[in-house]
């Protein structure tokens, strides 16, 4: 009897379990494109993990003897509802390496971002998806950079982590129909740019729009994000962002002796675009194609210098200028929760 009871019991706790994960589950797929009064969290996310290598061994067309490419991706947010209000967190991170006989399997980075947005919102009114919003976002990166065209590059970095740091904070309205779709729009920001004296010693501009010397550089001005997740299918998906930011503070930047050394004005206008596109293979295996564009007046376009001579060297990407472009391909293995 008492066994039978322990099995009845068991029985029940499993079906209350299901009972509870199915309706998260509902809850989740029902809040991705509607704002629904309840009370609670809701998370979700994705981590993506690809490599592909190469042999070489009498090869008579020639090429690298042997290599190894790594790539991982990770992106996720954590939600809590509370009848009007929201408080939301999405994070982007990614990071790659290669490996390369010819270098002797040091390895080199191909990818490196951190990308964290945190967002609070009370609904104006019930029947409306307009939001007055609060919102933080921190931008950096794992380790330290290097200029690997240079013949002895591993002797100086040209960037690490919270060199640069770039963090902005903004108040004003977002219209959001789930977690799908938001557009935030605020006319009042505040963005810093740190980064360790170290970097903006090495030239006389500076480094990433921060001042020779300096460790900082304030901005303050309008700021747009938007973001937009479209669910092609049950397998595939694609999400694509927008930001936008003006600086009503923008003005040219001079030398001591007063030569202008870097143009600027508000209407110069900082743009990050931010796409990825991901296919879902089997239960375990995806393909993801990523791009993300970015123009930033402070971050200007240099040309890489010959490993084997002092003479400037054409790239791929001379004509495309200050415009800064990340594509990546990863085919491998994705874990989704």
């Amino acid at each position: 009897m008492q066994k039978n009871s322990l099995i009845l019991i068991c029985i029940a706790i499993n079906i209350n379990v299901f009972a509870q994960i199915t309706k998260t589950d509902d809850l989740i797929k029902s809040l991705q494109t509607k704002n629904k009064d309840t009370v609670g969290w809701a998370h979700g996310g994705v981590f993506t993990f690809g490599s592909n290598e190469g042999f070489l061994h009498n090869w008579s067309a020639g090429g690298e003897l042997a290599s190894i490419t790594v790539n991982s991706i990770f992106t996720g947010h954590l939600d809590y509802l509370h009848h009007r209000a929201i408080w939301s967190n999405n994070i982007d991170m990614t990071y790659g390496l290669n490996y390369a006989y010819s270098t002797g399997f040091l390895p080199h980075k191909t990818d490196d971002r951190i990308d964290f947005t945190s967002k609070y919102g009370y609904r104006i009114d019930t029947h409306k998806n307009i939001y007055f919003t609060g919102l933080g976002n921190f931008k950096s990166q794992f380790t330290k950079g290097y200029n690997y065209t240079l013949p002895n590059w591993d002797s100086f970095s040209t960037s690490k982590f919270f060199s640069p740091a770039y963090i902005t904070l903004a108040i004003g309205l977002e219209y959001r129909k789930g977690s799908d779709v938001s557009l935030f729009l605020s006319p009042v920001s505040g963005r810093v740019t740190l980064a360790d004296r170290y970097y903006t010693i090495q030239t006389p501009q500076g480094a990433f729009g921060i001042p020779y010397g300096k460790t900082s550089y304030y901005q303050f001005g309008a700021y747009f994000s938007g973001r937009y997740v479209f669910h092609i299918n049950k397998h595939t998906l694609f999400k694509t962002r927008v930001d936008l930011y003006c600086d009503y503070l923008a003005k040219d930047t001079k030398d001591s002796l007063g030569n202008i050394i870097k143009k600027d004005n508000p209407a110069n206008i900082s743009v990050l675009f931010d796409n990825l596109f991901s296919y879902k293979i089997s239960k375990y295996f995806s393909l993801t194609l990523g791009a993300v564009f970015i123009y930033d007046n402070n971050i200007p376009y240099t040309k890489f210098t010959s490993t084997t001579s002092t003479t400037t060297k054409d790239d791929p990407g001379k004509n495309i200028g200050w415009l800064q472009i990340k594509q990546t391909f990863t085919l491998g293995l994705e874990y989704k929760f």
